[in-house]
């Protein structure tokens, strides 16, 4: 199964959650278990191999991804959340928003120093949830091997701001 497959399936949903936004809706993917595995699959194949400690998934689409590609591998699982959501000590994160700013967490005790994780998420828009993410992970002493999306939305540039970590993601709009 190919990139274009799983592409085919994406559903656009127009003025999703505020009108002018053309929302991706993935959830044709997850329901229907080849295209969900392929797309995980997509992740498995690139990564196989590679000397990676954790995989850090962003809430909450980030989650479906993350923890179905941890067990491909075999690695952990680190969800970063948002504020408020995690029961143990944690370190934040705060970001701008077009519009105020928004906080990300994770547990203090979520990478060992020196770990490699992999920061995943579903897609990439203006990049600042997976920056952010970013740099939480790098306070906590592990390096972010690759940060990856199921989609990118490239007119909005978001790999721009994630310099100088590697981006990836099969699909593209």
């Amino acid at each position: 199964m190919t990139a274009n497959a799983i592409k085919a399936a994406i559903r656009d949903i127009p003025d999703f959650p505020k009108p002018g936004i053309v929302f991706k809706d993935i959830t044709p993917i997850l329901r229907n278990p080849v295209l969900f595995r392929a797309a995980v699959q997509l992740f498995a194949d690139r990564h196989r191999g590679r000397a990676i400690h954790r995989i850090a998934a962003i809430e909450s689409r980030g989650f479906l991804f993350g923890a179905a590609l941890a067990l491909a591998l075999g690695v952990g699982l680190v969800p970063i959340r948002k504020k408020g959501k995690l029961p143990y000590r944690t370190v934040e994160e705060t970001y701008d928003l077009e519009y105020g700013t928004a906080t990300i967490e994770a547990h203090e005790d979520a990478f060992e120093a020196g770990e490699s994780v992999l920061l995943i998420d579903d897609l990439l828009a203006t990049g600042g949830t997976a920056r952010a993410a970013a740099s939480l992970i790098e306070r906590l002493g592990a390096r972010v091997l690759e940060i990856d999306f199921l989609i990118e939305l490239t007119f909005l540039d978001g790999r721009s701001r994630l310099s100088p970590h590697p981006i990836f993601a099969p699909i593209s709009f």
